[in-house]
């Protein structure tokens, strides 16, 4: 376990139970023992399991946490995530913050299966993005992955992707300087992707002259200027990848997936992912 989730968990146990759980102390005689099951309500795809057994086991030790299914699974509703056995104090405990974990992340694991079913039967991979909630970065991307999703970068550090704004930076004279700073981001980063972001279809046909130039992100294209980006690419560098972005929707997804391009990537998929309807039944 990361300690950037170890120290997310023990947040999110501290603002919630403060100086103690003044209504478990009142109703629920210290040696109590439970035993328990979290399910979900509706068809959801399982996520965050491990976060689940980070929350429990800095509650107490003693609670046993035992998953009934796996990351990546589709339940249907009242299907059982996992069962909990231990001191009843500590169940209540840890119940809002293990449901508001995996209600989250399931969510995300969710929206991303239907995304990637929509595409099924093509090559297109489905791909998340940095907008992402602050210190759940590592969650949410794994999220994804449940979800049948690929992680697109991980921050600023592990892929060189220039956009719009690094563009404007260049002036009037970015075509005639960009292959050369491309050229030495290869040279100081010679093992990461590179990829540049087109608003058009001149910026593509530039773009596929510059030799160490992996990937370009097509930015708000539409149907017509994507395939017209895919022949351009199969003519001149075949073995650079388009990957669309901007404008896709679950409505609109599958025929962005077949005007050839190679990934798709979502925002969506993590900013504005429904959580999972759950509930934890203690008996």
């Amino acid at each position: 376990m990361k300690q950037q989730i170890i120290n997310l968990v023990k947040m999110a146990l501290a603002e919630d139970i403060g100086s103690g759980d003044v209504t478990s102390i009142a109703f629920i005689p210290e040696t109590a023992k439970s035993q328990g099951r979290i399910l979900t309500r509706k068809s959801a795809i399982v996520a965050g399991l491990s976060v689940v057994k980070e929350i429990f086991r800095q509650i107490d030790t003693d609670v046993l946490v035992t998953p009934r299914s796996e990351n990546g699974t589709l339940l249907s509703s009242g299907e059982t995530i996992l069962e909990l056995e231990g001191p009843s104090r500590s169940l209540l405990l840890g119940e809002r913050v293990a449901l508001n974990f995996l209600g989250k992340l399931m969510g995300i694991a969710t929206l991303t299966h239907s995304y990637v079913e929509a595409v099924a039967g093509t090559d297109v991979i489905i791909l998340d993005t940095r907008k992402m909630t602050p210190g759940w970065r590592l969650l949410e991307k794994e999220a994804v992955k449940a979800g049948g999703g690929k992680n697109h970068r991980m921050g600023l550090f592990d892929a060189v992707l220039v956009k719009d704004n690094h563009l404007a930076s260049l002036g009037s004279d970015q075509f005639s300087t960009l292959p050369a700073i491309i050229q030495q981001c290869r040279f100081h980063h010679p093992e990461i992707k590179i990829e540049l972001e087109a608003d058009t279809l001149e910026q593509v046909r530039f773009f596929l002259n510059i030799k160490e130039v992996n990937s370009i992100l097509l930015d708000n294209m539409s149907l017509d200027e994507m395939r017209e980006a895919v022949l351009m690419r199969n003519d001149k560098a075949s073995s650079v990848r388009l990957e669309a972005s901007g404008g896709i929707t679950l409505e609109n997804i599958r025929s962005v997936a077949k005007t050839g391009i190679d990934e798709i990537s979502l925002g969506a998929l993590t900013h504005s992912a429904p959580w999972t309807d759950l509930s934890m039944e203690i008996y």
